[in-house]
């Protein structure tokens, strides 16, 4: 099933399912409102979701349009909880070799999870809207599995039957931002704006055989400025696996339905299969000639993350953003 949500005037939008093709949509007005509500009594929803989508992909939905990416917010555009996780420990090594930090051991054994701001998502085509190119402006691109209700002590043989949808997510990063911000010991927190998901979330069985062991094993595509930069498989090189990470967040507390649950930026052992970030890109560059070369995200800057199935189609549709810089509105007093 794939679902998504339209933008409507209001802060939650309206659930839609949209067909495997992405090509046309029917509201699900009839069923719930929101995602949100969906998720809220998933298993009372969810089966009349289906029986809409089955209706779609046989083209016997009544009140279907053409699916318009353009008219989406995130399938979630504010949810109760967004924790991030850095389960490709290469593009964490990569990064610390840079800057001749050392790598802890730890890292290879317990995820790191940042907890980001969630009541503000971009949709898939929104601008990348920034005040000044001097933070690093860079884009990192991820999957993201959303949950239902997830009990506190939960080991990942049964956190992996809470994954209710997944989604892919362009986590922007501030890199000129974050290393004073985690010299103060207290994490990201101005270096983290606003993330943006991809135009529909999909069920894990979409995926077929490409979802195993809680993780996706397709190519991830990022295309900036129209030149592919990477194609990174996102089963690959995955240290902990989407159930590892939701075990690893409700260890000491409960995960409400609608906590969406970040893979970290997708990265390969393989530099051939290229970078979902440019700090990676910068990374490689410091390691083999004491000198990064390639330049942050300027405005005007597109960026494009896709994922495609074994047959070429795409699975989530395209995130298909634009960095453009913001009027920073002063307060009068």
């Amino acid at each position: 099933m794939k679902l998504a949500t339209f933008k409507d005037g209001t802060r939650d939008g309206q659930l839609a399912v949209v067909s495997r093709d992405l090509k046309t949509a029917v509201l699900a007005d009839g069923i719930a409102p929101t995602l949100q509500r969906a998720l809220d009594d998933w298993h009372f929803i969810a089966p009349q979701l289906e029986r809409l989508y089955e209706d779609m992909n046989e083209d016997k939905a009544r009140r279907s349009f053409d699916f318009d990416p353009g008219r989406c917010m995130a399938p979630l555009p504010r949810a109760f909880q967004w924790a991030d996780g850095s389960s490709y420990v290469n593009h964490v090594e990569l990064v610390r070799k840079a800057r001749n930090a050392e790598m802890p051991g730890s890292f290879w054994h317990e995820p790191l999870m940042y907890q980001g701001g969630s009541d503000d998502f971009l949709g898939p085509t929104d601008d990348i809207a920034l005040a000044s190119e001097e933070w690093g402006i860079d884009f990192e691109g991820e999957v993201a599995v959303i949950t239902d209700d997830v009990p506190m002590g939960a080991a990942p043989d049964d956190a992996a039957s809470h994954i209710r949808l997944l989604m892919l997510v362009n986590d922007v990063s501030l890199r000129n931002l974050i290393p004073p911000e985690l010299a103060k010991g207290f994490g990201f927190f101005q270096s983290k704006p606003a993330s943006s998901f991809s135009p529909v979330a999909v069920t894990p069985d979409e995926l077929g055989s490409a979802w195993q062991d809680g993780k996706v094993h397709l190519p991830l595509r990022a295309t900036w400025n129209g030149v592919q930069v990477g194609q990174p498989n996102a089963g690959v090189d995955m240290v902990f696996s989407f159930p590892q990470l939701i075990a690893h967040l409700v260890r000491t507390r409960n995960a409400r339905a609608g906590s969406i649950i970040g893979s970290g930026t997708v990265s390969n052992k393989d530099a051939g299969k290229g970078y979902t970030c440019i700090a990676e890109k910068r990374a490689l560059e410091m390691i083999a000639d004491g000198e990064a070369k390639t330049p942050f995200m300027k405005f005007g800057d597109t960026i494009r993350i896709e994922m495609f199935d074994a047959d070429g189609k795409s699975v989530f549709g395209a995130i298909n953003q634009q960095v453009a810089q913001s009027i920073v509105k002063k307060s009068r007093h």
